[in-house]
């Protein structure tokens, strides 16, 4: 077994990677940027290098500097993880040509694979069927056009030395090929510095399949069956499982053989990934499934697999790597259940998916499924990489009950003030269409509607803040009225302030699975995935909790103290503004809730304050004599 293990990555593949390495005792040696230094990887690891700036291309994918770093810390062998180098033929080369054990693809297999049109013409060589299209070497715009006319549209134009949905444009009509030809290879140059491209028969009802598979160097393959990864945003997978729903034995058989063949043509070695887009408009059939890529690394989906099989992939590529054997053989493995895995994203889906970085000053993921995360409470989502927060992997017997723990799961996420996409997770999960197996890569953009959560808190919300905020603020006159309802109890009605936005609620039902917190001052509902910002609104007549009757000006939420506008003595008016308090970048200012005097002020500007806390306390005016 490898002694020592240099990870050429980040984040939760690297936790990954140390998890299993630790398992087997194996010395793990981390690199990492600057801004990375205090990440649970580089702290979990038995020794870390600092490797260089923020930027990936000064870090990551600085081949120099890593292997520097695996030198200098006496590293036998180095995984690249996915992302950054693992599918980098040169760098294998240099990692090999140092001495060092490459925990990867053999470099020959990465470049018989890494340009889309060769790798699709070693397939046809190799019997694997490939999706009708044109990868001919003319790349003049006229022939482009021709051949794309001739195979029917819709087509798509695909980048050969793409990936990650990048280069990749659907064309409907013979006139709009030119304009999209064009766009595709601005996008492919800028992307890859390859503007060749391929065209592709654009499968209607398209599902996205893929095998994994796992070579050693005595000339061994095996599969470890199938994936589903359809679920997908812009090409970019959302949702994957394991197996795939609807796959019969006889389909499974057959793609699988199929993924094997792909894998000897190119003499694999390590773990692999298959890739095939199949027409699923009449089901899956053996006939209508055609290979489209392959991916020569360990994928981020792989923990379906794992956990379908109950095998350990990091733990077959470090013994892969090794020289040893594959652990089991074809007949060895078998499926068992159903898993499923989401990519918790630290983005708004109510503004269209942007980013979203910033501390993570509250992050508590389920406890009871597998969760994959590169970051931590208190941690920080940085601007600098890909933005995921985590993976949550579940497994179940059936398929529904492993969505079912999935939009659980992604129901229960709390995270803050960062934004995730756990509410739009937990939507796909629970979907009927979702959890009937009635799926493809059209799935997100037909339901989008139903997926997006909504801006505005809705009657669940409502309540729940409501509900939140009834102990604190009683059955305060200033704040809520009750009424009466003949034969039953009285409804309590009542004003709460939600992101800035003051609602009338009326209490009324079951109590729902909400989560409250208090996180850097500011009062947090968690409900659905989603977080939601709280407290009492404010009060024209009455500061805090308090009726008017005592005076005391509590603090309705905690916040800053932004201005103090009366002094210690000061006689003031009913109404009169007293102080203004900031939370979240929302400002609430107190009043005085009749005519009197200021008799107690324990507020001063720029205090941070908690809530429920006497501010000021104002005396009737006959009563201060």
């Amino acid at each position: 077994m490898i002694e020592s293990l240099l990870i050429a990555n980040r984040g939760e593949i690297a936790r990954r990677i140390i998890r299993t390495a630790r398992m087997l005792g194996v010395r793990t040696i981390a690199v990492h940027s600057d801004v990375d230094a205090a990440m649970p990887f580089v702290t979990e690891a038995d020794e870390a290098v600092c490797i260089g700036p923020a930027s990936a291309r000064e870090s990551y994918l600085d081949q120099g500097k890593i292997l520097a770093a695996a030198k200098a810390t006496g590293a036998a062998a180095i995984h690249p993880g996915y992302g950054f180098l693992s599918e980098n033929a040169e760098f294998a080369e240099a990692v090999q040509a140092a001495g060092l054990i490459w925990v990867g693809a053999p470099p020959s297999s990465i470049r018989a694979m890494g340009l889309k049109d060769a790798a699709k013409q070693l397939m046809l060589a190799a019997g694997v069927p490939v999706t009708p299209g044109y990868m001919g070497e003319d790349q003049g715009p006229a022939r482009l056009q021709s051949e794309a006319d001739a195979i029917g549209y819709p087509v798509l134009i695909k980048a050969v030395a793409g990936g990650g949905g990048k280069g990749m444009r659907r064309v409907d009509t013979a006139e709009a090929f030119a304009d999209a030809l064009d766009s595709c290879r601005r996008e492919a140059a800028a992307s890859f510095g390859d503007d060749r491209v391929l065209i592709e028969k654009y499968i209607l009802g398209p599902r996205h399949i893929e095998v994994q598979i796992f070579g050693d160097s005595f000339g061994d393959v095996v599969h470890l069956f199938e994936r589903d990864c359809s679920l997908q945003r812009r090409h970019q997978k959302v949702i994957e499982e394991a197996p795939a729903p609807g796959m019969d034995d006889a389909t499974r058989a057959a793609i699988c053989a199929a993924a094997v063949k792909a894998a000897r043509a190119v003499d694999y070695v390590g773990a692999g990934t298959i890739e095939f887009i199949a027409d699923a408009s009449e089901g899956l059939r053996a006939d209508r499934i055609w290979f489209m890529e392959m991916n020569t690394r360990l994928q981020v989906e792989h923990p379906v697999t794992e956990a379908i099989t109950g095998q350990d992939l990091v733990e077959w590529q470090l013994r892969v790597a090794s020289g040893e054997p594959l652990p089991l053989r074809q007949e060895d493995l078998a499926i068992n259940g159903w898993a499923m895995e989401a990519r918790l994203y630290a983005e708004n889906p109510v503004t269209g998916f942007l980013p979203s970085t910033g501390p993570l000053h509250r992050l508590r993921l389920p406890a009871d499924i597998r969760v994959d995360t590169g970051v931590e409470e208190g941690g920080e989502v940085t601007p600098f990489y890909d933005p995921m927060i985590a993976k949550l992997i579940v497994h179940a017997p059936s398929r529904r009950a492993a969505a079912a723990k999935l939009a659980r799961a992604a129901a229960s996420v709390e995270v803050w003030p960062v934004r995730t996409n756990a509410a739009f997770l937990a939507r796909a999960a629970a979907n009927a269409d979702f959890t009937a197996g009635r799926v493809d890569t059209g799935f997100i953009e037909r339901h989008a509607e139903r997926l997006i959560p909504s801006a505005d808190p809705g009657e669940p919300v409502l309540q729940a803040v409501a509900r939140a905020l009834l102990p604190t603020v009683g059955r305060d006159p200033w704040t809520a009225l009750t009424g009466f309802r003949a034969n039953g109890d009285p409804d309590f009605r009542m004003q709460v302030d939600i992101a800035g936005v003051t609602h009338d609620v009326t209490l009324d039902g079951a109590a729902l699975p909400a989560s409250v917190a208090e996180v850097e001052g500011e009062m947090l509902l968690f409900l659905d995935g989603q977080a939601w910002p709280f407290s009492l609104p404010r009060a024209d007549h009455a500061g805090g909790g308090h009726g008017p009757s005592d005076g005391a000006i509590l603090s309705p939420m905690p916040g800053r103290i932004v201005s103090v506008d009366v002094e210690e003595g000061a006689i003031v008016a009913r109404g009169q503004k007293l102080l203004v308090l900031e939370a979240m970048k929302m400002e609430q200012a107190l009043f005085a809730p009749f005519d009197g005097v200021v008799a107690e002020l324990k507020a001063q500007a720029g205090s941070q304050v908690a809530e429920g806390v006497m501010l000021i306390r104002i005396e009737q005016q006959a009563e201060a004599g």
